[in-house]
This record gives C-alpha cells, sequence and structure tokens, in this order.
C-alpha cells in the first residue's frame, strides 16, 4: 500500500504499537561483531524492523561495529527522490539510539542504460552527491566510497565488493585504540 499511495510518507508505526522482539534476536544483537543496516526498502524493510520494541536500543548499546549501507537508487513511490542523507537522516528519526561507525555508498554511476530504465520507473542513482552524506554524519562516523555495483541489468549491490568493505570497516574499528571518556 505504501509504493501505490502515490503521496509523500509522513510517519511510520507499527500496529500493535508494542511488538516485541524474540528474546534470540535480542541475544544475536548483543553478541554480534558487526550489525549492518540496509540495504533495504526503507520504510517497508529496514525501519519496521528497528521500530520492534527494544531493538534499536538492543543496536545501539550493542558493542559491534555498526555499519549503514546505502541503497543504490531510490524506490518509487517510498524514497522518491530522496538522497543517501535523507535515507540516513529518516533511519536516525526513527532509530536515534544508533550511532552508525561506518556509512558505505557506492560511488560508481550506474550505466546510461540502466540511468534511463530507472528514470522511466521513477528511480534515481543516490549516493553520488558527496557532500550531502558527510553533512549527515557526525564526526566520528567514517564515510566509506567504494564501487559497489554488480554487472547486469539492474542496478544491484555487488555481493563480494560490499562484503569487502564490511571486513574492512570491522578491521579498522577494531585496530584503532579505545578512547576513555
Amino acid at each position: 500500500q505504501i509504493t501505490a499511495s502515490n503521496s509523500a510518507i509522513r510517519s511510520l508505526r507499527l500496529e500493535p504499537e508494542q511488538c516485541l522482539p524474540l528474546p534470540d534476536a535480542l541475544a544475536a544483537i548483543r553478541t554480534a561483531d558487526v550489525i549492518t543496516v540496509g540495504p533495504g526498502s526503507l520504510y517497508t524493510s529496514i525501519l519496521p524492523n528497528l521500530l520492534v520494541a527494544r531493538v534499536a536500543q538492543a543496536i545501539g548499546d550493542a558493542q559491534a561495529t555498526k555499519i549503514f549501507i546505502c541503497n543504490l537508487m531510490t524506490q518509487p513511490g517510498e524514497t522518491d527522490g530522496y538522497s543517501a542523507r535523507q535515507h540516513l537522516e529518516v533511519v536516525k528519526k526513527y532509530a536515534p539510539e544508533i550511532h552508525f561507525d561506518f556509512v558505505v555508498v557506492n560511488d560508481r554511476p550506474v550505466s546510461e542504460e540502466q540511468r534511463r530504465r530507472y528514470a522511466a520507473e521513477g528511480a534515481i542513482q543516490i549516493g553520488l552527491e558527496a557532500d550531502a552524506i558527510n553533512k549527515a554524519v557526525s564526526g566520528d562516523t567514517e564515510v566509506v566510497r567504494a564501487d559497489l555495483l554488480a554487472a547486469g541489468e539492474k542496478a544491484r549491490h555487488d555481493s563480494e565488493a560490499l562484503a569487502n568493505v564490511v571486513i574492512s570497516c570491522r578491521q579498522q574499528a577494531v585496530s584503532q585504540p579505545a578512547v576513555s571518556v
């Protein structure tokens, strides 16, 4: 229904409002080395999971390396015209408890053929606007740009390239000396 509504999304909520996570899910979050948020449909895949009671707080409290992975393209009817910055800001709005150590953004433009095909569907590529995403992150969040496009007709993340970036982020996080407060 979201993508068919033809109007901007003003707010999102769960029904019933107090959905509870499985204890195993919270345990997995607590013991994770890396937690990735994204890529995926912002309002229909990513945010509903973060709205489940205690999930965002558990992610925020976890010692894991936290990585936000930006989508490659907007999603017609859901994120029309959104930049990478807007995607991240919406996540922060609904889950302010989560501080991301890294934000991963694709830096390779889609092909002209892909651009035309997606434009015909109302989608545009995101993440190429460097300054905008930099302004959305705090000083201790690193923006990582990499060629993450898979070969093919559709704009998809290259799973191996993305996995390598995630591993690199984790290695960087554990090699940095801890900051005492």
